[in-house]
């Protein structure tokens, strides 16, 4: 998993069948390098223009930069693990976002991009590959976005309800459970605005501990008027991009209450979020958002819903979303379904993923 945060690689090792057998079998994170950073950004900025998926020198030579990052992890997981290559069934190759448009945003027909030589992975692991699992969605009219859900559903089966899975990577999503129905969609920004102000700042790639933030004041008068938009109010199912949303509200503030004024912003999403659900007795967070205390205490101040890390249930938060494409790609080769009405708004249970080796 190369996730919004643009931070590295994610890779996990699971067994499972695809339904409700899920045991972890190993994690590591690869981050990224500052100059291919960089380069990422750069082609998600270039595809954020385009009207629809095309070649592109650029893109392509990331996606190829991609694979082979991504043939990097995979060698070490196995080797960490003491997993012979013949052992593995599947790799699920999520890829990296570089653009998110699902159809209710473009008023034409949605597209989704996750750019990652496939082919050149599964040529240099000698492993079969599944790949592009958000495109049959979105071809159906779902959104594309979140699709862990269905993983938090198996995982979660044995846990109170109702309760809710908060994943705070660059972007925010929250599933939520009660005993006879669930539903996932996007919240607003994870991390990704606080990351991108820090950088901005020239205090590091994000807030550590959140100590910028906790130095700080929120402009609540600038948290209001970036909280005064449309989409927030929207129904879900609903995702978004990366990129839709920007730091520019904060950019009279000090470093200190810009990154605080952001924290907040995200808080106030979950808020807003929770307002579409019925009432939760829990939230578990997942992702990068989870090691910064100072959001996570905004958070729970702000919903009024005890809030804490998946580690107080057993799971690894840094590894989920790299084990919940492990279990889509199983269940993409039995053809059974990624994404639900609940989930994405796909008018019906819908497959996905292309296999390639």
């Amino acid at each position: 998993m190369s996730g919004t945060s643009r931070d590295g690689i994610d890779a996990a090792l699971l067994l499972t069948d695809g339904e409700t057998r899920c045991e972890p079998k190993g994690f590591l994170s690869i981050g990224y390098e500052p100059d291919f950073q960089a380069r990422l950004g750069e082609a998600c900025a270039r595809a954020t223009e385009l009207v629809r998926p095309g070649p592109d020198p650029l893109i392509d030579a990331v996606a190829a930069e991609l694979a082979g990052l991504h043939t990097i992890a995979v060698h070490r997981l196995l080797a960490a693990t003491g997993t012979p290559r013949e052992d593995v069934a599947l790799i699920g190759f999520h890829g990296h976002t570089i653009a998110h448009k699902p159809a209710p945003k473009s008023g034409n027909a949605g597209w989704t991009w996750q750019i990652g030589d496939a082919a050149l992975l599964s040529t240099a692991t000698r492993l079969p590959v599944i790949h592009d699992f958000r495109s049959a969605d979105v071809a159906a009219g779902g959104q594309g976005a979140p699709l862990a859900p269905g993983y938090h559903r198996a995982r979660s089966a044995s846990l109170g309800r109702p309760i809710g899975v908060l994943n705070l990577g660059g972007v925010g999503n929250l599933t939520w459970f009660t005993d006879d129905a669930w539903g996932s969609f996007d919240t607003g920004p994870g991390n990704a605005l606080i990351d991108d102000w820090v950088r901005q700042n020239g205090r590091g790639s994000y807030d550590k501990n959140g100590e910028l933030a906790g130095s700080g004041s929120v402009a609540e008068t600038i948290l209001t008027a970036m909280l005064d938009l449309p989409w927030f109010d929207a129904p879900p199912p609903k995702s978004l991009d990366r990129d839709d949303f920007a730091t520019t509200a904060a950019r009279t503030l000090s470093p200190a209450d810009g990154a605080a004024t952001l924290t907040a912003f995200t808080a106030e999403t979950v808020r807003l979020a929770l307002g579409h659900v019925p009432p939760l007795a829990r939230l578990l967070v997942t992702g990068g958002g989870r090691h910064n205390p100072v959001l996570m205490a905004m958070i729970e101040a702000r919903t009024g819903v005890p809030t804490g890390p998946v580690e107080a249930v057993g799971w690894n938060g840094d590894a989920l979303e790299a084990e919940a494409f492990a279990w889509l790609a199983v269940r993409s080769h039995q053809r059974l379904p990624l994404s639900w009405p609940e989930t994405t708004g796909v008018p019906a249970p819908m497959t996905g993923g292309t296999r390639v080796g």
